[in-house]
């Protein structure tokens, strides 16, 4: 039996086109200009927490993000702009995942990161409708975090003590996986239900795209903004230095190799970009289907989607 119905209601649906307006509105009032930018490209990301979806009947990959078109706009004087559509990433599927979904990406010139953390709090407070009296969000240091709820420098831990912590594991985790473990079973779901988390300060090693802190070369100037425990939103000030840049994605390949999974052609139109001459800026990609359930109470993420990403092999 074939289930061709919607999997969200008409009332999730409309409740949905009025958050996207809403976005939109409060984007374009702050001056925002809305872009479209293509959904193929010619090769996938290098981060290797990311899966790419490849195309069988050419050489390209399913953009799991706008983010290489959108310094592309940058560095050729575009000014601060948004986009909002669809984004894919490969073998992504669960209560809080689709291999299709939607995602509200901006950048703001000339802003650094704590700025551009502020205007997402601002927004994610204008969809839900939260009171300006109500709990101030909440900043903490990815340091700090695990400091305070598993008594680790998670910095400086040594592998063997992280593992302690976190006990049975996926297989063939790295370092960096292991601390994403511990974080998204271990301190992400202790995040006050009825507060907005920044937190900020990741390792450098969780800093693909990300400029590193000056004062402290060891994190980067990136945050992530959490509504109770689901993560809604990542941005950070952006790299600027194309040798960098190339290194990281160079660095991030090696990951890739060692995990026998597909090494990345690197976006030698990006680097150019880069060389051309990008503005300081900071950017952040926000989850709209996520933003969407927590303003509707949905349970799963298929309920506020017109239709789930199908099954492979299905019809």
């Amino acid at each position: 039996m074939h289930s061709w119905r919607p999997s969200a209601s008409t009332e999730a649906l409309c409740k949905r086109a009025r958050l996207v307006a809403r976005m939109r509105s409060f984007l374009d009032r702050r001056g925002l200009t809305e872009v479209s930018t293509p959904l193929v490209t010619a090769g996938g990301v290098t981060d290797p927490h990311i899966e790419s979806t490849a195309l069988d009947r050419s050489d390209g990959y399913l953009r799991t993000s706008p983010e290489y078109w959108h310094k592309r706009l940058l560095a050729a004087g575009f000014g601060d702009l948004y986009e909002l559509g669809p984004v894919f990433r490969d073998g992504e599927r669960g209560r809080l995942h689709q291999p299709e979904f939607t995602l509200l990406e901006w950048y703001r010139v000339g802003w650094d990161w704590q700025e551009l953390a502020a205007e997402v709090v601002a927004l994610i407070e204008h969809c839900l409708d939260r009171p300006e009296a109500g709990p101030p969000a909440f900043w903490r240091s990815w340091r700090d975090c695990f400091l305070d709820q598993l008594g680790v420098d998670a910095l400086t831990a040594e592998r063997e003590q992280l593992e302690n912590i976190a006990g049975e594991t996926p297989p063939g985790l790295t370092r960096d996986m292991l601390l994403d473990y511990l974080f998204a079973t271990r301190i992400q779901p202790e995040f006050p239900a009825d507060r907005i988390t920044i937190v900020h300060d990741y390792p450098a090693s969780q800093a693909a795209l990300a400029r590193l802190k000056p004062a402290d070369p060891a994190v980067a100037e990136r945050f992530e903004v959490f509504v109770g425990p689901v993560e809604l939103a990542n941005g950070y000030r952006e790299l600027l230095d194309p040798e960098q840049q190339r290194n990281r994605f160079e660095r991030d390949n090696r990951i890739r190799r060692e995990l026998k999974r597909t090494v990345m052609p690197i976006d030698e139109d990006l680097i150019a970009a880069l060389e051309a001459g990008m503005p300081d800026c900071s950017g952040v990609a926000l989850g709209v289907d996520r933003l969407v359930m927590l303003a509707t109470n949905a349970q799963h993420i298929t309920e506020v989607m017109s239709f789930p990403s199908p099954h492979p092999g299905s019809p």
